[in-house]
C-alpha cells in the first residue's frame, strides 16, 4: 500500500528498534527507513538480524544489526552506544520486543510469568533508561531544541480481560503505565516524548497463527466492527505519525489500532430481531392511551 506520508517526514532521524528483526517491529523499521530514517535493529537471534539487515539494504535504508537482549542492561548500554558510535545520535527508540504464549493462568509457573514480564516491561523500561541520555534535549548528539521519542508497543488485552494470557495482559498494563509516567516525566524535564501502540490481532504475523487458531480468527471476525484482520503496515503508519512533526503534540497517549475490536462484544441477537422488537415496542408506545408509564408497555 502506498504511504500517506510524505517520503522524507523523517529524513535525518535515527531510530533504534528493539524486536526489529521480524513481525510489527520489522515493518516499522522498513517504514521508517522508506521515510527517510536511519535504522538499527536489535534482537537476541543473529541469523534473523541478518536476513533483516539484507532485506532493508536492498531497498535503500541505512541500517545496522545489533544483537542483544532487552532484559539485560549491559546489552542495552552496548547497543545504544553502538548505534550513537554508527549514526551519530538517537532520535526515536522503539521498544517491540515481546514475549508470548497462550497458557491456562494455574499452569503458568511463575516463572513463565516473570519472563514475560521481563522482556515487554523490564526490558522496556531498561531500554527507556538507557537512552535517556542521548533522547534528552541536549543530550550528546542532539540539538539543544527538543527531545527525542519513545514508542511502546502494547496490546489491547488488559483494557477487558483475555483468556490465557494472564502474563502478557499484566506486562503491557505495566508498558502502559511506564508510557504515561516517563510521558509525565522526561516531557516535563526534557522535552521528550513518549508514546504507545496497542495493535490489535495483525493478520501477517507469525504471533496471530500461534495465538489465534484459524477457526477462532474467523469466528472473531463475525463481530469485528470493520470486519478483517489488520496489517504490520496499520502499525507502521501509526508508528510513523507518532514519531514525525505531526504528531508532535501527542504525549503520554496509547494509540489503539485494532478497529474498534477491544470495544466489541459477541452479538447476541442478530440484527433483523432487534428490528423486529424494536417495531413492536414502537408500535405499543404508538397504540397506548396518553399518560401510561412506558414500563406498562
Amino acid at each position: 500500500m502506498e504511504s500517506p506520508f510524505k517520503p522524507d517526514i523523517l529524513k535525518g532521524k535515527v531510530a533504534l528498534l528493539t524486536g526489529g528483526g521480524s513481525g510489527i517491529g520489522f515493518e516499522i523499521a522498513t517504514q521508517f527507513g522508506k521515510h527517510g530514517a536511519s535504522v538499527a535493529i536489535m534482537g537476541r537471534r543473529k541469523q534473523v538480524l541478518d536476513s533483516a539487515v539484507s532485506t532493508l539494504q536492498s531497498q535503500g535504508i541505512r541500517v545496522i544489526g545489533l544483537e542483544g537482549d532487552v532484559r539485560k542492561k549491559e546489552d542495552a548500554m552496548r547497543v545504544i552506544e553502538s548505534t550513537i558510535k554508527h549514526f551519530g545520535r538517537l532520535d526515536i527508540l522503539v521498544n517491540a520486543a515481546a514475549g508470548n504464549f497462550l497458557v491456562n493462568a494455574e499452569d503458568l509457573s511463575p516463572n513463565g510469568f516473570r519472563t514475560v514480564m521481563d522482556i515487554d516491561s523490564v526490558g522496556t523500561f531498561t531500554m527507556c533508561h538507557e537512552a535517556l541520555k542521548y533522547l534528552k534535549k541536549g543530550g550528546p548528539g542532539r540539538g539543544p531544541s527538543s527531545g527525542g521519542t519513545i514508542l511502546n508497543i502494547s496490546a489491547t488485552l488488559h483494557y477487558t480481560a483475555s483468556w490465557y494470557q494472564i502474563h502478557v495482559s499484566a506486562a503491557k498494563a505495566a508498558v502502559d503505565s511506564i508510557t504515561r509516567s516517563l510521558a509525565l516525566e522526561w516531557g516535563t524535564d526534557y522535552d521528550i516524548r513518549v508514546n504507545g501502540i496497542a495493535p490489535g490481532p495483525i493478520g501477517d504475523t507469525a504471533g496471530m497463527s500461534k495465538l489465534a487458531p484459524e477457526e477462532i480468527g474467523k469466528k472473531r471476525e463475525e463481530y469485528m466492527p470493520l470486519y478483517k484482520l489488520g496489517e504490520k503496515w496499520d502499525i507502521a503508519m501509526a508508528a510513523v505519525y507518532l514519531a514525525s512533526d505531526a504528531g508532535k503534540y501527542i504525549n503520554g497517549t496509547t494509540l489503539i489500532v485494532d478497529g474498534g475490536l477491544w470495544l466489541s462484544r459477541p452479538r447476541h441477537i442478530p440484527k433483523e430481531a432487534v428490528k423486529q422488537l424494536s417495531r413492536v415496542v414502537e408500535r405499543r408506545s404508538r397504540d397506548a392511551p396518553a399518560g401510561l408509564p412506558t414500563s406498562k408497555l
